[in-house]
């Protein structure tokens, strides 16, 4: 396993040997090699007490020097040895990848759908189902998306710093020249992808490239374009809970408790939420919003 590798491997052992993916540089006192990490994930390389930090230093024979915490910069890898730089650095380097892959995503690539006629078609929907299939077990209107948070996901991402903000801005303002068919854009419905299978392709290849980068993981084989429209993690929406229980200021059903879906499906399987001509690709905040309600944005991609 990962952890086994990462505290028994020792500095010469040729699985640590160089990979083209980082420089090291020979310098007057023998090597260096320097690792951009968030500033958040700072301790989990100290560790309690320094010890990992510690460990490491020893085990690879070298000097790792990390910026005091809360100051973003590099971390600066020395040794006598190449070999002992490389397999500081590779561990570091597996201990950051395993430590952000526990981390909530910050940010998400998605088409947005919070156009006023699907909104209306939203809350149509919401309110036939409230109608009619109310008395099914956790069925109330804390379920329902805000509409004006409506959208296709296209992949999420964990950006740590504004370095990597700034870094996944640039490559979605770089996807444009890339690979984007300007000629590719015409309405399209919210529910299904049209027959050509162009938005499909588009996601697919802007997911390709932020894995490509290191900003996001791949999960599938293919993007699952999809809008949540029902979710029980609703039930944490402040902004929903205050829109659904004006009246009495507290829900009735408690948070992430399950809900009975069957009769939803039933009823409303071919319900249709109308079409839409689909333009941009925003870059947004999922803990932040902006005047309109929206997702507030990094970065948008803009197609015209």
């Amino acid at each position: 396993t990962n952890s086994l590798i990462f505290y028994f491997i020792g500095p010469g052992d040729p699985t640590d040997e160089p990979c083209d993916a980082f420089m090291v540089e020979e310098t007057e006192r023998g090597f260096q090699c320097t690792v951009e990490v968030p500033s958040l994930l700072y301790k989990y390389i100290i560790g309690k007490k320094g010890e990992t930090r510690k460990r490491l230093e020893t085990e690879t024979r070298t000097s790792i020097s990390i910026p005091k915490p809360g100051m973003e910069g590099q971390i600066v890898i020395t040794g006598q040895q190449r070999s002992g730089v490389i397999s500081a650095r590779t561990r570091i380097d597996v201990l950051v990848e395993s430590f952000r892959k526990k981390q909530p995503f910050t940010h998400f690539l998605s088409f947005a759908l919070n156009q006023p006629a699907i909104q209306e078609k939203f809350l149509q929907f919401k309110e036939e189902v409230l109608e009619k299939c109310s008395k099914d077990h956790g069925v109330n209107s804390s379920l329902f998306q805000n509409p004006a948070k409506l959208h296709l996901t296209i992949g999420t991402l964990v950006l740590l710093s504004e370095q990597e903000t700034r870094k996944a801005c640039e490559l979605l303002q770089r996807s444009k020249e890339d690979f984007i068919d300007k000629n590719c854009w015409r309405p399209i419905p919210t529910v299904e992808v049209d027959g050509s299978d162009k938005l499909q392709l588009i996601a697919d290849r802007l997911m390709e490239q932020f894995v490509t980068s290191g900003l996001m993981m791949k999960e599938w084989d293919r993007v699952k374009l999809h809008a949540t429209i029902m979710n029980t993690l609703f039930r944490k929406d402040t902004n929903v809970e205050q829109q659904n229980n004006a009246t009495t200021g507290k829900s009735s059903f408690k948070e992430r408790e399950t809900f009975d879906g069957r009769n939803i499906l039933k009823i409303f399987e071919n319900f249709y939420f109308g079409e839409l001509q689909l333009n941009s690709v925003h870059l947004s905040q999922r803990f932040s919003t902006d005047s309109s309600g929206y997702y507030a944005t990094s970065g948008q991609l803009t197609f015209s």
